[in-house]
């Protein structure tokens, strides 16, 4: 049971991290509430996005060393207590350094935390179980979206900040508290409980010997050119909508549910797939999807059903890609130091999450569409030609000791 109660406390933490992805609906709140404008409010997500990719190395490094536990137990204090302090916040700076930097780091802090403890734990279903615990941070938008809405209607923006940055605090350390590392036998009984093969990474790669293989930056730029595809329309799945089909506001809004429903389902279903047919086949399965939709929705011929059914697919592809990806890096660079190891790849995120809004601001979505095709279809290049990197030793005949090279 040990083990399933790491996943109790993984998903636990990620609906709660994941209540990010609702944050478009304090816009126009606080616009009412300020009278901010909403470029400026809507710079409060990037910075939370931005401080959740640039903490998940420095927390990956260090729960490496000391264990998820007490990192994700100070990840939750500083979410919660960001949160709180935004229900004072004043200024718009002021909403910038306590929701997007505090609470931002807490995110970020805490997101590697159950990620490295369940791949871990799960070495015989990494896809799967990586799939299981990021599908709890797509959820999270959905979950939280009523509870958001309630706390506004009935108590104010403000207000809404505090009684939220309490259940964070509480939930967050408390799912916390169910995370553990598996000691050697637990991990070999984890294996030999289902009755699998047991396979054994004998090659642990510092985060230092990692960024010396070649093959991470291959993997790093498939995350980043994967991501950035799926952002492009995730982002802006109303705008398309609205703008390309011609529906209207509420019609165009169902996207978003729709979008967080795939993006949940892709994460557990192609996490599964990937434990059958590998990750790199199941990736390149991913990348071609993307690639045909895009295509398609760069034509600018899309109705209401043909609009829904391509942005589902690529929702669903994107959770994809969440999923693959630290299953992947502990497949390529082993889970001794997966927290670090898996940051450094997470970054990849971290930046597409900001150029995707910047590539709308120069050039139309059409243009953006064959873009994102084409990256898609590199994506499927480097994944053809990607091997598993080895750890070489080199054999001192001098008696020195032995020294590893990549």
């Amino acid at each position: 049971m040990k083990r399933w109660l790491v996943v109790i406390g993984a998903i636990l933490i990620q609906i709660n991290l994941g209540a990010v992805y609702a944050w478009s609906l304090f816009n126009q709140p606080l616009i009412e509430t300020y009278g901010w404008d909403r470029e400026d409010i809507v710079v409060t997500f990037s910075i939370t996005i931005f401080m959740l990719a640039a903490c998940a190395f420095i927390a990956g490094k260090i729960q490496d060393k000391i264990g998820p536990r007490w990192v994700a137990t100070i990840g939750g204090i500083l979410l919660g207590l960001g949160v709180m302090l935004a229900s004072q916040a004043t200024t718009i700076y002021q909403l910038y350094l306590f929701y997007g930097i505090i609470g931002g780091a807490g995110i970020g802090i805490t997101y590697v935390c159950p990620l490295s403890a369940c791949v871990k734990w799960f070495p015989d279903k990494r896809g799967l179980i990586s799939g299981v615990a990021v599908a709890g941070f797509g959820l999270g938008g959905l979950v939280y979206k009523p509870i958001i809405l309630f706390l506004i209607d009935n108590f104010g923006v403000s207000s809404a900040f505090l009684y939220l940055g309490i259940i964070y605090f509480v939930l967050v350390v408390l799912g916390a508290q169910l995370l553990s590392n598996p000691e050697a036998g637990d991990e070999l009984n984890s294996h030999q409980s289902d009755g699998e093969a047991l396979t054994v990474v004998s090659e642990q790669f510092s985060p230092k010997e990692m960024l010396g293989t070649y093959q991470f930056y291959l993997l790093w730029f498939m995350y980043l050119f994967g991501t950035m595809a799926g952002l492009l329309v995730i982002s802006f799945a109303v705008d398309i909508g609205l703008e390309l089909v011609k529906l209207d506001v509420v019609t165009a809004s169902n996207a978003v549910m729709v979008i967080a429903l795939f993006n949940a389902g892709g994460r557990i279903i192609l996490g599964k797939i990937s434990d059958n047919i590998g990750r790199i086949n199941t990736l390149i399965l991913m990348y071609g999807i993307t690639t045909l939709i895009m295509l398609y929705m760069s034509f600018g011929t899309m109705n209401n059903l043909t609009f829904l059914i391509s942005v589902s697919l690529i929702g669903f592809c994107f959770g994809g890609f969440l999923a693959l990806f630290p299953s992947i890096t502990a497949d390529f660079y082993g889970t001794k130091n997966i927290g670090a190891n898996y940051g450094i790849m997470y970054l990849a995120y971290g930046i597409s999450a900001f150029v995707g809004p910047i590539i709308i601001k120069y050039i139309s979505f059409s243009s953006a569409f064959l873009l994102a095709a084409f990256i898609s279809l590199i994506a499927i290049i480097l994944a053809k030609v990607i091997v598993t990197p080895k750890l070489q030793t080199v054999v001192d005949f001098s008696n020195e000791p032995l020294e590893k090279v990549n």
